[in-house]
């Protein structure tokens, strides 16, 4: 009995390696999804990103749906999205920026300007689109990594009551927002 039994294992293992690759040859990269869908945003408290005496926590923002978009001015494709992300604004939709910065590192700290990413947001903002109503500075990206956040550009849709309803890795651009946010955001109406 061992030995048919032993025989099977090398099939059963094919088997599962078979499913597994599988699954994989028909699954959208794109699609990353967090794990915190379905729950309530993480408990933060970060300094704005324009002013390091004004705090946001997860408390700050319940209330009003809100999408947000973690980007960086050193991410081709959110400076490609700002000018649609701005559209949106202007039609009501409320944008959190969440400023990912890449160039930090804790261990090097007295090499990190603020003051220069400050001047280089502006920059940014002022040519391609503001569309945030403020950015949050995660420089340790506790924040981002509680939330799953693999890069840059990323959203997150976030009902009322700070539940993650959606996770979109990739620019916010009319297909998307047609496609997958403004069905979701339609069914948090009243």
């Amino acid at each position: 009995m061992n030995k048919k039994f032993l025989g099977l294992v090398p099939l059963l293992i094919f088997v599962l390696l078979c499913v597994f690759l599988y699954q994989g040859l028909f699954g959208n990269p794109r699609e990353l999804q967090t794990g915190r869908l379905g729950h309530t945003m993480p408990a933060f408290e970060l300094p704005d990103l324009m002013d390091e005496r004004k705090r946001w926590t997860d408390q700050d923002l319940l209330g009003e749906v809100y999408l947000l978009n973690v980007w960086g001015t050193w991410c081709p494709t959110c400076i490609a999205e700002l000018g649609y992300l701005t559209e949106l604004r202007e039609q009501g939709v409320r944008i959190i920026g969440l400023y990912y910065e890449q160039a930090y590192d804790p261990d090097f700290g007295d090499q990190f300007d603020i003051d220069y990413l400050r001047a280089d947001v502006q920059q940014m903002l002022s040519r391609a689109g503001d569309p945030y109503q403020f950015n949050i500075l995660d420089l340790e990206r506790t924040l981002a990594l509680d939330l799953g956040v693999s890069g840059a550009p990323e959203t997150f849709l976030v009902d009322k009551n700070g539940k993650i309803i959606l996770h979109h890795t990739g620019d916010i651009n009319p297909r998307v927002w047609r496609s997958k946010f403004a069905p979701a955001i339609q069914e948090l109406q009243p």
